[in-house]
């Protein structure tokens, strides 16, 4: 169908284009004269001839030659020119009757009358009828004219016909005087000058006619040999060159039209003036031949806007088709993409959090994608219209409006299907945290009861009323049935979900399990007598008999109100209680491990269930900022300052999500039912937790670009579609707000553990995490240290950081100059690593958060290989010395407090002690080395073995210095700090 549209477009294009050039061709080829007037118009203004207008009786045409004396001078190629160009101006009708020539030489010689006329019949053009002579007025010349004629009559009779006239009246015998100028006794008005200009006008019009004609058919012939462009840029430009040329075409047709009415004004008003006898027959010619150039004009160009007509929708339909086109690959594009994109969408969530958030990426995902799905419509819409239009390109535009309809149904419907499964898992998630809901309200409600009320028959028939109402509220809090669960959602049931939905309902069966128990002892306690009781005051020995709490129930209670202000701690408060109160009630231990095991469930719950809402936060700030800022559609949100800033402002925090997306929250998911053990997963991945070091060390950066770049619109664009209430800064924060948070759940944890089989691994992992918290701590510090060149890597582990006074008292050179100690002492910050102690000047505090952490200026540094201390220095239990190769440097160190003097010794004796237990094993090594592959001993003074028993001998002397720690190696457990004001 389009093909044949086209080409029946084509063919009428074609014929339209032949009738063009038939019309122009029509103009082209008539009225073609071997001369113009403007080509010979000096020759012309002679007037040594002219053609007047008359007519003979038989219509012959009248050229007049009248008298002027110097025709003989006159050159043949003008005279040539002249009698062409006029011969040529009558209609071929009237130049085949022949002309007549009327020769005035009434004032001429015969001599030059006999040339002239011979001159004339010799080289006139045309056909000639009839040559009328008016002979010399005088005497003389007309008796000789007329013995001359007669003897030379035969000579005229074999040229022309001549006729020899005496006077005018005998010319009017010959031509009517209305044919017959003035000059010659006629009525014919006739102005040379003014015929003149009629010809040239009439001519310049007939040639702007002839190359009009001429370019319209170039044109044309142009526009139907066009090729249809492939593309729109080249589409657009083919119709604006065509339209262009065509608006050209037109203004020349204007402008030949108004030359050409203008001409027929003037020749229309000059008939006007004269009357209508004086009109003669060139002048009605002149005007017959304007008015059939201005119709033949008309025609053209009627047949001209006729066929741009028709191009111009070829190329308009072409236009549109190309931009159809255009608008149908890049929609494809896009909703391909698109496809694609909601292809990858398969995860149904992991908590209530995560599925809203899912839902909540989703709907913008759609709103994302809904502009390209209402452009993909509206491009169809277009395509219908052009159909409607009657396009030539209907079979090719039709399959692609079906295919966007297609692709916008399929994207709906993979949308639509896709939060249908989000909803589905939404509601499964909603049922199953209502569960969890219900199974924490009932914790908390057999925490609340209270043991002792309990003992009454009345208190125990309240308490079982509770039970009873509670688990009435089951039926539409609990899930009744697994299977039926399983079965309802099936279609989004993974591994996981499954996995999950089973410890909900186990933790639900369990729970009525623990209601049931209660439940069916309160009956029983309901249903005893009670017996009276004869009060008596308890014994002594009955007190110290009464059983009493546990160590690590004592312990817990004592920590119970400095470290448990972060958790949820009523519920814990009321287990607690009743777990007192049953043990001095009853004394049922067994209670009072249900209440201990009760309370680790909700720790190990605040821990996954905080945990999961981390990992949902992490994955939120990625996925709505990180990500975003290499989004292109974003870009021009980012301020300049935010350009690849993206690992400074948010660090590792990529790596630490995945850290607990992937590996730790799972690994915690598995001691949900033995809460005790969790110490263990800690401790298999301590070495993993160092990625917070490198959070927290970025974290000044971090601060410092957040702080210049806050008011960023990206940033505030990315938290409304969020929908954030706080803005990123606080998301930022809680990395390290989360590092701090186990430490506080494991001391909870180990609180109610502490005869539990994973006591010590609660212990070893609390003590690690705070390891790390000090580590980072450090690491902190160490960062802001600014002057030092060497590696701080390279000197080994942080051990401690602290700010001290210090006072110095060296000796220098071989004068041993003692050097007195100064009386104001410096303050100096100490880095003690394993092989060096750092001094630095610590720096006043300035800005803001994380920038107005101090910063630290290096001052000098001790090696720890020439390092000894003093304990004790007399006067103040809070100095001790560091001295430096043999003495040689002191330094007099002041702690803040005796503590963190004893902390920081104990530290230094320990680096201390490892290098001269390294020692010791080096020589061994070597001495056992050389007894076994030397025969002879080797000479005294070049025994490596003997040289290091020196070094070794000098560093114990060194270690062991009266001044400093005598004898602490042997005699003091490194792990027990010193007594104060004692030399260990």
């Amino acid at each position: 169908m389009t093909v044949s549209r086209l080409s029946l477009l084509c063919r009428d294009l074609w014929a339209l284009w032949l009738l063009l050039k038939a019309g122009a061709d029509e103009i082209m080829h008539q009225d073609i004269v071997p001369l113009c007037a403007a080509d010979i118009q000096d020759q012309l203004k002679k007037r040594f001839a002219y053609l007047s207008g008359g007519r003979g009786q038989d219509g012959s045409p009248v050229i007049t030659f009248p008298d002027y004396p110097a025709f003989s001078e006159i050159p043949d190629k003008e005279f040539q020119n002249v009698m062409t160009y006029l011969t040529s101006i009558p209609s071929l009708q009237d130049a085949g009757i022949g002309f007549i020539l009327v020769i005035d030489r009434r004032r001429d010689k015969w001599t030059s009358v006999k040339a002239s006329v011979l001159r004339i019949a010799a080289s006139f053009p045309a056909n000639l009828q009839l040559v009328l002579v008016l002979r010399p007025t005088g005497f003389f010349q007309r008796t000789l004219s007329d013995i001359a004629f007669k003897f030379n009559r035969d000579d005229f009779k074999m040229k022309v016909p001549v006729i020899m006239l005496s006077s005018v009246p005998d010319l009017h015998g010959y031509i009517d005087k209305s044919q017959l100028t003035e000059d010659l006794g006629g009525t014919l008005d006739y102005c040379h000058s003014r015929w003149l200009c009629q010809r040239t006008a009439i001519e310049s019009f007939a040639l702007m006619v002839k190359q009009t004609a001429q370019m319209l058919q170039s044109f044309g012939t142009e526009l139907a040999e066009t090729e249809l462009p492939n593309d729109v840029q080249s589409t657009s430009s083919v119709l604006c060159a065509h339209t262009e040329k065509k608006d050209k075409a037109k203004e020349d047709l204007r402008l030949a039209l108004k030359e050409g009415h203008s001409v027929l004004e003037s020749l229309r008003e000059l008939q006007a003036e004269g009357s209508e006898p004086s009109v003669n027959q060139d002048q009605l010619d002149n005007q017959a031949t304007v008015q059939r150039l201005l119709a033949q004009l008309n025609e053209t160009e009627a047949a001209f806007d006729e066929f741009w007509a028709k191009h111009q929708q070829k190329l308009e339909q072409c236009l549109q088709l190309r931009h159809f086109e255009q608008g149908f690959r890049e929609v494809k594009a896009i909703l391909d993409a698109a496809s694609q994109k909601i292809a990858t969408f398969t995860d149904i969530g992991n908590s209530l959090a995560h599925v809203e958030h899912l839902l909540r990426d989703l709907a913008s995902f759609e709103e994302k994608s809904g502009v390209a799905v209402e452009r993909a419509r509206a491009l169809s819409l277009d395509g219908e219209q052009l159909i409607g239009n009657k396009h030539y390109a209907v079979d090719s535009i039709r399959p692609k409006c079906q295919e966007l309809r297609h692709l916008c149904d399929q994207f709906s419907a993979e949308i639509a299907r896709r939060r249908g499964l989000l909803s589905k898992s939404l509601e499964l998630h909603r049922r199953l945290e209502t569960s969890m809901k219900w199974c924490d309200e009932g914790i908390y409600l057999l925490a609340s009861q209270p043991v002792d009320k309990c003992q009454s028959q009345d208190g125990a028939e309240a308490a079982l009323q509770e039970i009873e109402k509670f688990l009435e509220t089951g039926a539409e809090n609990k899930i009744q049935e697994l299977s039926a669960i399983y079965k309802e959602y099936e279609s989004i049931l993974n591994q996981d979900l499954m996995e999950h939905v089973r410890k909900v309902f186990q933790k639900q069966a369990s729970m009525e399990e623990v209601f049931h128990r209660r439940q069916a002892s309160l009956k029983k306690l309901a249903a005893r007598q009670t017996r009276p009781v004869q009060p008596v005051a308890p014994r002594p020995e009955a007190l110290a008999k009464s059983p009493c709490p546990s160590p690590g129930i004592r312990r817990g209670s004592e920590n119970s109100s400095s470290e448990g202000g972060a958790l949820r701690r009523g519920p814990y408060r009321r287990a607690k209680s009743e777990m007192s109160e049953s043990r001095q009630g009853r004394g049922s231990a067994g209670e009072e491990e249900e209440s201990l095991a009760i309370l680790r469930r909700h720790v190990m719950s605040e821990l996954l269930d905080t945990e999961r809402a981390y990992v949902e936060e992490l994955l939120c700030v990625l996925e709505g900022y990180a990500a975003e800022m290499d989004n292109p559609l974003m870009a021009h949100l980012l301020s300049t300052g935010l350009h690849n800033k993206k690992d400074v402002l948010f660090g590792n925090m990529e790596e630490i999500y995945h850290f607990h997306n992937r590996i730790f929250l799972r690994e915690l998911e598995n001691y949900t039912d033995c809460p005790e053990l969790v110490g263990r997963c800690f401790l298999e991945r301590m070495e993993d937790f160092q990625i917070y070091e490198k959070y927290c060390q970025n974290k000044p950066r971090s601060e410092s670009l957040w702080r210049q770049c806050s008011d960023c619109p990206f940033f505030q664009e990315c938290q409304r579609k969020l929908d954030h209430k706080l803005s990123l800064d606080s998301y930022l924060l809680k990395p390290v707000q989360r590092i701090t948070k186990y430490q506080l759940l494991l001391k909870e944890m180990l609180k109610y553990s502490r005869n539990c089989e994973g006591a010590e691994d609660l212990q070893e992992a609390l003590s690690s995490i705070l390891g790390i918290l000090k580590a980072v701590n450090d690491s902190m510090h160490l960062i802001a240290i600014t002057g030092y060149d060497g590696n701080l890597g390279d000197l080994g582990k942080l051990l401690m950081q602290g700010s001290f006074s210090v006072w110095t008292d060296h000796k220098r050179g071989h004068t041993k100059v003692k050097e007195l100690a100064r009386f104001k002492p410096m303050q100096r910050h100490l880095f003690l690593h394993e092989k060096a102690v750092l001094f630095c000047k610590k720096r006043e505090e300035n800005g803001e958060g994380y920038e107005k952490a101090p910063s630290y200026s290096y001052k000098q540094s001790l090696n720890m290989a020439a390092v000894g201390i003093t304990e004790n220095v007399k006067g103040d239990a809070k100095k001790f010395e560091i001295w430096y190769n043999a003495r040689e440097e002191v330094y007099i160190v002041q702690a803040p407090t005796p503590e963190i003097k004893a902390a920081w010794v104990n530290e230094i004796r320990k680096v201390l002690t490892s290098q001269l237990q390294a020692c010791r094993e080096a020589s061994q090594h070597r001495a056992l080395e050389q007894s076994q592959s030397l025969p002879l001993p080797a000479p005294t003074s070049t025994s490596p073995s003997r040289g290091n028993s020196r070094n070794i001998k000098k560093l114990e002397e060194r270690k062991t210095d009266p001044l400093s720690l005598e004898g602490y190696v042997s005699s003091v457990p490194l792990t027990k700090p010193p007594e104060k004001g004692k030399e260990p």
